[in-house]
């Protein structure tokens, strides 16, 4: 089945009379990727290339760039000026009543909203009803391949590795009291992941005490934070394999530089364990029993235990993130607090799931794991999650 009959079928499946999709200097990057087109090349004009339910693709290219979309091998129009544009459009789209486009109502996902509101409002003018292709594109960004997913498994389980790596490099630079720093351990594990023949696209965080109540938290160089005995440290890494359709495994431990975690330390990252295992528990077994789950619904899930314990005001992100070739996915999020997502995770899916306490001045906590639906079943990837805060120096530690 070629990718316009997967998506006629989609569109059939949606009860939808055809998928707009445009672009204008690369403003769309999930357009290239869902019609497998390449976004090398000059692009400086708008196109559009209408995919019906029910009768073959038809392209909307400038006179400038003509041969933009013929790697598409589907029939043209070329227009020149913005009155051709639109007469073409009105012909391309006359009969239909209902068609998706990038875009979210009041920009309620903004991942999926790529289309701008002019290029709607003109679509709409045609007497044409819009709306938002995020369940398509989810059919089509956020079911991964086989290939793909034992990618992620394999970048999970090294990623894992380089956790126990790091954190026993932490705990032997302290015991020979050496010099050790956020930026340093940030090295360290960047040579790990060469090592291991993983890829980043950003460094991983390295945050202590007070920086780890920053959620997106970058060590710098030029001022950098030395990690001492009775620090708390907070490691949150994301690799994939080096190649194009790998998928990233992102992952978050916490240590304690000291033989014994203390009582609030360990106490907060408790209730984020909790809140992080009510999630993944409600995924699981809504998974097993055929029914759907939202990404929202399972962000509620976990915000209540934390919410119920005294901290929700501090819990100030998403519980997960939809996890593909970008770490940041475009399925769906575990999010009802940022954005309402309403979409359903989906067979094949990778995603996070991640809540966290941040306690700005002090300290803050937050637990990441992996998950995946494969043959009807929710798992976590390299398994047991971190049940406690790691003690570095605690006898018997490496």
């Amino acid at each position: 089945m070629s990718r316009f009959d997967e998506i006629a079928h989609a569109l059939g499946e949606a009860a939808l009379d055809g998928w707009l999709f445009y672009d204008f200097r690369l403003s769309d990057p999930l357009a290239y990727r869902v019609l497998g087109l390449s976004s090398a090349g000059i692009t400086t004009r708008r196109w559009f290339c209408f995919v019906p339910a029910d009768t073959p693709p038809i392209a909307l290219v400038s006179a400038v760039e003509p041969n933009r979309l013929d790697s598409l091998g589907v029939q043209k129009i070329v227009y020149r000026s913005a009155a051709e544009m639109l007469e073409a459009l009105r012909t391309m789209l006359a009969g239909r009543r209902r068609i998706a486009m990038d875009y979210s109502p009041n920009c309620a996902i903004p991942y999926v909203s790529r289309v701008d509101a002019g290029t709607v409002e003109l679509i709409r003018s045609l007497g044409v009803e819009v709306v938002s292709a995020a369940d398509l594109i989810q059919t089509f960004e956020a079911r991964l391949m086989p290939a793909g997913l034992a990618s992620h498994h394999r970048a999970a389980a090294i990623v894992r590795a380089v956790v126990d790596e790091t954190f026993a490099e932490i705990g032997r630079t302290l015991r020979a009291n050496e010099p050790i720093s956020e930026f340093s351990i940030q090295s360290f594990v960047l040579a790990r992941f060469e090592s291991h023949g993983l890829v980043a696209e950003e460094p991983p965080i390295v945050a202590v005490n007070a920086n780890a109540a920053n959620p997106h938290f970058a060590p710098k160089r030029a001022a950098d934070t030395a990690i001492r005995r009775a620090d708390l440290v907070l490691l949150d890494l994301w690799a994939k394999e080096p190649h194009p359709d790998a998928i990233y495994a992102d992952q978050t431990w916490m240590a304690y530089a000291g033989e014994r975690v203390p009582d609030e330390y360990a106490r907060v990252f408790a209730i984020a364990a909790e809140a992080r295992d009510r999630a993944v528990a409600l995924i699981v077994n809504r998974t097993a029993a055929r029914e759907t789950i939202s990404g929202a619904e399972a962000d509620r899930a976990a915000r209540a235990v934390i919410e119920a314990a005294g901290f929700g005001p501090r819990f100030v992100h998403r519980t997960g993130h939809s996890i593909g070739r970008e770490v940041h996915g475009t399925g769906a999020n575990l999010d009802s607090l940022e954005t309402d997502d309403h979409r359903t995770l989906v067979e094949g899916s990778c995603f996070s799931v991640e809540p966290g306490i941040y306690l700005p001045g002090r300290f803050g906590v937050r637990t990441e794991l992996n998950m995946t639906i494969e043959g009807g079943r929710a798992r976590v990837s390299a398994a047991p999650a971190q049940t406690a805060i790691t003690a570095l120096l605690a006898p018997g530690a490496r």
